[in-house]
């Protein structure tokens, strides 16, 4: 039986994890289910589009019929379903997207299509209840690094981006020079407690007349042609050092580009999204940085930075009020633009 509550079952297999949840009232986090498949794709260093697709298939009716059962709902109590539909792998969105489809039509509910990145962007409301736009918000993950105004639910204009590698990307392939295997960041993270952050001094890269853009190929490319050097030389690599001195390169970037935009903009809250931003050295930077600038700092439990399908639910609460219904035409949009439709 339908009460005025908004309950949205929510699904996302927009890379390697197969997600579903259900959100209520756009910021109630009913249940939130997630099949990771990392454990997979480390044998093969990065995520294998097809293994993760095939693996989707087979986990998808499984996470969905858990997340009901958390939440104690059933199909025919659900308002609408959100689902992620790009960007992302063609192959995973496509299982998502099709079941979402097969499920709306079915139960005769709304359907409504969901970019990525605006999941990973409305992750900050399910634990901030005071948040609403405007704000400042800077995402970054394996496949994007995005600094965004956010003007209203829904509502983007996009400040900055990365001209090359997304920062996670970075991350991920300097995690391989060094050893550490895939996933890069977190290994990054906690290896770098161990080392100096001031042993190197790789580049900062600065784009010309775009100040809030980002680029990540020059740290990079320094970081290997580094244990490269060391190699050819017979000197003995500190991973710690060079990890720390990566991260600490990548995190004061990341940090003075957003507090630069904040400032000049005028803006006085600031949130950051995506796998990158349970880095805890990047956390702990912004925090400081915004306090010293009297910004109020939001950020998501890494729980919800990670890709999830409890973001994707509020996202699309929010694109349900506004009215956004999709198709059976509605399809997977691998290099879909934050903004477009």
């Amino acid at each position: 039986m339908k009460t005025e509550d908004v309950l949205i079952l929510a699904i996302e297999s927009s890379c390697d994890e197969t997600a579903a949840a259900v959100i209520k009232n756009g910021r109630t986090v009913l249940s939130n289910v997630i099949s990771s498949q990392i454990d997979l794709h480390k044998l093969y260093g990065g995520v294998v589009p097809e293994i993760a697709s095939r693996k989707h298939i087979e986990k998808i009716n499984q996470v969905i019929e858990e997340a009901l059962k958390e939440a104690e709902v059933t199909l025919d109590d659900l308002d609408a379903i959100g689902v992620t539909y790009g960007p992302g792998l063609v192959g995973a969105l496509l299982v998502g997207v099709a079941e979402a489809k097969a499920i709306s039509f079915a139960k005769d509910i709304p359907l409504v299509g969901v970019h990525h990145i605006e999941g990973h962007i409305s992750a900050n409301y399910i634990e901030n209840p005071d948040l609403e736009p405007p704000f400042l918000c800077l995402v970054v993950s394996g496949g994007h690094t995005h600094l965004v105004v956010v003007k209203d639910y829904g509502e983007f204009e996009i400040l900055g981006r990365t001209r090359d590698d997304a920062a996670g990307e970075a991350f991920d392939k300097v995690a391989r020079a060094i050893g550490l295997g895939y996933p890069g960041g977190p290994k990054i993270d906690r290896l770098s407690k161990e080392g100096n952050p001031y042993a190197m001094n790789f580049p900062k890269a600065k784009v010309e007349d775009a100040p809030y853009d980002f680029s990540f190929s020059g740290v990079k490319s320094a970081v290997l042609n580094h244990i490269n050097k060391c190699k050819m030389q017979g000197i003995p690599v500190v991973e710690a050092d060079v990890a720390a001195s990566f991260q600490r390169c990548v995190v004061e970037v990341l940090v003075e580009h957003a507090i630069a935009a904040a400032k000049d903009y005028h803006i006085d809250k600031l949130a950051i999204a995506g796998g990158v931003a349970s880095n805890q050295t990047l956390r702990t930077a912004m925090k400081q940085a915004c306090e010293k600038n009297q910004i109020q700092f939001y950020h998501p439990s890494p729980i919800f930075c990670t890709d999830n399908a409890a973001m994707i639910g509020v996202a699309a609460y929010y694109e349900y009020l506004k009215g956004t219904r999709h198709g059976w035409d509605l399809n997977a949009v691998p290099n879909l633009k934050l903004g477009e439709r």
